[in-house]
């Protein structure tokens, strides 16, 4: 739909700080015919914006919510009635008062450098210059964010209201949604009682009630909502010196004392507190009852009973921080409530279940406008130009967004929403809730598990330890700093030597596997892909293509590997439930359009499982279990065929993760133990292991090998990030393939790149910033010690006219590491080993 269009039917549900942002950047995008639909009064809706602090810290470890933030602090700056904005441009400070802290705010530092948000690392003294009413003795150092500030999030509101409703918007007030109406797989519109409204889109942006409204459609919103307590002290001299301004005036920066788990903000004289150091206390939405007519400060759904005795070791420690509190007391505390999720990220998309149905929830006033920008680019435009992958609704699994779940996770994020995290770093519950059919194999080995999608994954085998006593010289694992050194073991050199000098196996369970079949499969799968994937399979065997799904403006959407097992059967390799969705939306539309062209799109992956076999020695192995033709001619490389393996059927497709010969080897669920053993017993007297993540990581790095998500996203092309060989030249009519008209490697504004660290030894972990030239030019996105090429590697985005060759810098906890561009891929350029 073009921008200038007045566009289709739109109901936003949901009338605070996100809602009210949509409507008017589709305002803004020519769109017109907009209805926002409230359950509160309009002047004061009653939900998290009523009552949200304001606090905008923009620097956060995913670069999205950076620049979702960034947006926000710009687009609230631009709101202004009688000279007064709708931002408080204050800055923020993050004071360290443990060594721990203070190295992790060198750590985010390195964020907001990598996102372009300006800071600066302060003493003790910087600190206590800045901001006076500190407790000097407890500081250590500081983060300080000129650009943070002050949101006033119910005047912008109440701004965007009037400015949209001028421009047509209507509002509706003190109205109930009781339903949503559907037909024929679509959205047609919102029940208000007896009322419907008709519309083209609903966007669900009713924060924690959100749960209720997706229920309407069957739709599981993984949130939970859960109460923050928050106190407004009573006159501070300190402050009343300073503050001759409005009831909410400010003018020191926002405080974070991140070690206690308190934040503070200036209301003129008077402190605001907010603590996450409590016990999370969950609420129902549904349980608050209507909303009244009429909402006030203090009344309102979303603000809970203070509980004094859960704030009483932040005020103790508070006094301790701010010395001028010592002698103040609470005037008045509540207990808000605000929307968490299983991994602390918003939800933001389409539901996969019905067409035009969205939800933008879970999103903070930080991020607000950031993320309503962001629909509306994907309503008005087909895509965001800030990738949405880190909050896309589809992306949790099935399990991720049952109660349970949701329960538990939601609120251990709450108890850590300030504590310092490993990016490694698991969940500690639930845990073992997808195990691979090898996991009772894997545990014999000692394996160390980390998880991810839910799944159980070996990162390194404890067994495999006394192979670092025949490690020869050149693979011996160098020392790691303290940081780098969690979450891993030089066990993994072991696992990689062996996967470079004889053979490993690897446990590809957890990689999601589709079952796209019918007789329309390949030509949904040819509109969807950039690669040729109408080749005919042959007797003997059937061809794997790697290819890219993209957006409409040519962005990576996701990679993945498709194979054609018959005509109308192919496994497809993604990414995650977010590709799941996509294709089966699209398989949706196509029966629609054209219902002999009907598809079937099944996720397959918990009832199959995959052992990565590879290495030189992988054929030695698997000739001992198998009399199929596993040589080149009876398999070739990026080729499927089905065989038998020690009497399992299994689906066999030549590729290779790390850069070595060898297959991943599926079979059915119920075989998945014998099929383990069968090759393990087989790989004894060619020294196979069973080999982790850790080590799976180096080696992919070795290779070049782009991991979706981490190095590629939609924010790039196949060109910029060194995929574009997996675009067919002169394939014609699929997603994206306009957008890429006149695009190459040599018209790439910026560019993956492949970097050596010049030390040998300088670990780092990922998302930390590149300096050329003393300037931050770009981040890193994916690290690992190469053990084979004895360096860490880093891959790392960075302006195209840097070329291979060149000195750069990446800083570490505010170290510098001296690095250089060096050509890819590392190992086997010439795919000699790979290929066989």
């Amino acid at each position: 739909m073009g921008s200038m269009a007045p566009g289709p039917k739109v109901v936003i549900i949901g009338a605070g700080i996100v809602g009210t942002n949509l409507a008017d950047e589709l305002v803004s995008r020519g769109w017109r015919d907009i209805t926002v639909v409230e359950q509160g009064p309009l002047e004061m809706p009653g939900g998290s914006t009523s009552h949200a602090p304001g606090l905008v810290f923009q620097t956060n470890p995913s670069k999205t919510m950076t620049l979702f933030a960034k947006y926000t602090v710009e687009k609230l700056l631009s709101l202004e009635k009688d000279g007064q904005s709708c931002f408080n441009q204050v800055g923020g400070l993050e004071v360290a008062t443990t060594p721990a802290r203070l190295a992790e705010i060198h750590r985010k530092l390195g964020y907001a450098q990598s996102y372009g948000i300006p800071a600066k690392i302060l003493t003790a003294d910087e600190c206590y210059e800045l901001y006076p009413e500190l407790n000097k003795d407890m500081v250590l150092g500081g983060l300080h964010i000129p650009s943070d500030g002050l949101a006033l999030a119910a005047r912008a509101v109440q701004l965007l209201i009037e400015s949209t409703r001028a421009a047509g918007v209507k509002y509706l007030g003190a109205t109930t949604v009781t339903g949503i109406e559907q037909k024929n797989g679509h959205v047609t519109g919102v029940k208000t009682g007896d009322d419907v409204i008709p519309a083209d889109i609903v966007v669900s942006c009713a924060g924690f009630w959100g749960v209720e409204i997706g229920a309407m459609i069957k739709l599981p919103v993984p949130l939970l909502p859960l109460a923050h307590q928050y106190v407004k002290t009573k006159s501070v001299p300190a402050l009343a010196a300073r503050n001759n301004q409005a009831p909410n005036g400010a003018s020191l920066p926002i405080l974070r004392h991140q070690d206690a788990d308190l934040y503070y903000r200036e209301h003129g004289d008077k402190y605001g507190i907010g603590y996450y150091g409590h016990k999370p206390m969950a609420v129902v939405a549904k349980d608050l009852g209507a909303t009244p007519k009429e909402v006030t400060e203090k009344q309102m759904p979303s603000r809970l009973d203070f509980t004094p005795e859960d704030f009483e070791p932040a005020w103790q420690e508070s006094k301790r921080l701010l010395p001028a509190l010592k002698d103040v007391e609470i005037d008045d505390g509540f207990n808000g409530i605000f929307s968490f999720t299983p991994d602390g990220g918003s939800l933001v998309g389409e539901a996969p279940n019905l067409d035009g149905f969205w939800v933008a929830e879970a999103v903070w006033v930080t991020h607000s406008a950031g993320v309503a920008r962001a629909v509306a680019e994907a309503l008005t435009d087909g895509r965001s130009q800030i990738d949405m992958g880190d909050c896309d609704i589809n992306r949790f699994e099935e399990v991720q967004t049952t109660k349970a779940y949701v329960e538990e996770t939601s609120k251990q994020n709450f108890v850590e929403v300030y504590d310092i995290l490993h990016p490694l770093q698991p969940k500690d519950s639930p845990r073992n809730l997808r195990v691979s059919p090898f996991h009772a194999r894997q545990q014999q080995l000692g394996a160390y598990f980390l998880e991810g999608g839910a799944w159980e994954r070996p990162y390194w085998y404890e067994a495999n330890r006394e192979l670092l006593k025949e490690l020869p010289e050149e693979w011996l694992p160098v020392e790691r700093d303290g940081w780098s050194t969690r979450f891993y073991s030089p066990i993994a050199a072991a696992e990689a030597w062996k996967t470079r000098t004889a053979v490993a196996m690897y446990d590809m369970t957890p990689l999601r596997r589709l079952a796209v079949e019918g007789p329309g499969a390949e030509e949904l799968l040819d509109r969807l892909a950039t690669g040729d994937i109408t080749k005919k399979p042959l007797a003997v065997s059937g061809p794997v293509t790697y290819t890219l799904f993209l957006d409409n403006n040519g962005g990576v959407k996701s990679d993945l590997t498709i194979a054609r097992i018959t005509d109308d059967y192919f496994q497809v390799g993604v990414n995650g439930p977010t590709d799941t969705a996509y294709v089966s939306r699209h398989a949706r539309w196509q029966r629609q359009a054209d219902p002999p062209k009907w598809v079937t799109v099944k996720d397959i992956t918990g009832q199959t499982c995959c052992i990565g076999l590879w290495g030189p020695k992988a054929r030695e192995v698997i000739n001992k279990v198998s009399k199929d033709d596993w040589s080149n001619k009876g398999l070739r490389y990026f080729r499927v065929k089905r065989a038998t393996v020690a009497g399992i059927p299994v689906t066999a497709m030549r590729l290779s993760y790390v850069g070595e010969l060898g297959w991943e080897i599926y079979t059915s669920a119920e075989y998945g133990q014998k099929l383990w053993d069968a090759l393990f017993r087989a790989g004894q007297q060619e020294g196979i292991v069973a080999a982790g993540r850790t080590a799976f990581n180096s080696l992919r790095l070795e290779k070049g090998y782009r991991s979706w998500g981490t190095d590629m996203t939609t924010e790039y092309d196949p060109y910029e990030s060194g995929v574009g060989f997996a675009v067919k030249a002169d394939k014609k009519d699929y997603i994206g393939q306009t957008a890429l008209e006149g695009k190459s490697v040599e018209t790439a504004k910026k560019r993956l790149r492949c970097l050596t660290v010049d030390d040998g030894r300088s670990m780092v972990l990922g998302k930390e910033p590149v300096f050329s030239e003393g300037k931050a030019v770009g981040y890193v996105t994916s690290a690992a010690f190469g053990y084979t090429v004895r360096k860490p590697i880093a891959y790392a985005w960075l302006p195209s006219a840097i070329e291979e060759g060149a000195k750069v810098e990446l800083e570490y906890f505010g170290k510098k590491i001296a690095a250089t561009v060096t050509p890819e891929p590392l190992f086997d350029p010439k795919m000699e080993r790979l290929k066989g």
